[in-house]
């Protein structure tokens, strides 16, 4: 099973463009597992979670939205090194 979602809302940076159904990791217990992709212009992040396709497409949303949130609020993540 497959779910495309489009992007219908305006000044969403991050956004969920797909939730598909994938084969179990291997090493992981069998269930059914699910990839998911959020993108922002030509940056993707991809995840992969077990679950029901609708848990896993809440939960792919729910980080869509916490990045977006973390970038309207101007929070920068990444690391700086200090100079010894």
């Amino acid at each position: 099973m497959t779910t495309e979602l489009k992007d219908s809302e305006t000044g969403i940076r991050y956004r969920v463009m797909s939730v598909r159904r994938t084969s179990t990791p291997e090493g992981l217990p069998e269930c059914k597992w699910y990839r998911y992709v959020i993108g922002q212009g030509r940056s993707k992040i991809e995840g992969l979670r077990p679950g029901t396709l609708e848990a896993v497409t809440e939960h792919a949303n729910t980080v869509a939205n916490d990045l977006n949130d973390r970038n309207t609020k101007g929070f920068s993540y990444s690391v700086t090194h200090k100079r010894k």
